[in-house]
């Protein structure tokens, strides 16, 4: 039977357990330590960086949005100081889980309170595309039409804005401050029933800044 290098055997099987000279303490050769190397690198030294994988803002991972129970998301308005965006199609759950969010919008704005709310556009092109992804035809523009009808007392309201976009949306998105929920979108699959990221903003060059920065360009271009 012929011998068989390290990496042969690490490219059939994937990735193995350690090899014996590691496991048991003994020298590597040269060529062995620089396959090792590769398959199972050290973690880094350098301060500040994450050995985790997960980065430093990702805080919080749910299976999927309907998992985030109400109490997460009413402390996240109540604590709100500066700013809160938030950026889906439909978003009927967020008013249908807390019949008094549009009062306590309202006065999160009074206490000086920047809100923004951006829904799809029930005539727009990209929710019917959306609607159609998801085998639901025109029930989405309808879900908007009614979900709109909970944030009228909003409307003219100083510190609020309600807009309506026309755009692929991704990823639905909702900011408390630093704190920010990232819903993305799975082809086919209504938001709901998607993965949910909790970031918290670390500095300006991270995820949280990446995905305000989109919030605010599909902002800039939905209409009043």
């Amino acid at each position: 039977m012929a011998c068989r290098s390290v990496t042969s055997v690490s490219i059939s099987f994937g990735t193995p357990s350690p090899p014996l000279h590691r496991r048991l303490g003994g020298p590597a050769h040269p060529a062995h330590h620089r396959v090792e190397t590769f398959l199972w690198p050290e973690p880094s030294k350098r301060p500040g960086w994450p050995r985790d994988g997960l980065g430093t803002e990702l805080v919080g991972t749910y299976q999927n949005r309907a998992s985030v129970r109400r109490d997460v998301w009413l402390a996240l308005l109540r604590e709100a100081r500066h700013e809160i965006g938030v950026l889906v199609f439909s978003g009927t759950f967020f008013a249908q889980s807390n019949p008094h969010v549009a009062k306590m919008l309202s006065e999160r704005a009074a206490e000086g309170v920047r809100v923004r709310l951006c829904f799809g556009d029930p005539d727009g092109q990209a929710v019917a595309v959306r609607g159609r992804e998801e085998g639901i035809g025109d029930t989405l523009a309808a879900k908007i039409r009614a979900s709109l009808t909970y944030y009228r007392p909003l409307l003219g309201e100083a510190g609020c804005g309600v807009r309506l976009h026309d755009t692929t949306l991704y990823t639905s998105m909702f900011r408390y401050d630093d704190n920010l929920l990232v819903n993305p979108h799975i082809w086919g699959q209504p938001a709901s029933a998607n993965p949910l990221l909790h970031l918290k903003r670390a500095g300006d060059t991270g995820w949280f800044d990446n995905y305000a920065e989109s919030f605010d360009a599909v902002w800039a271009t939905a209409r009043q």
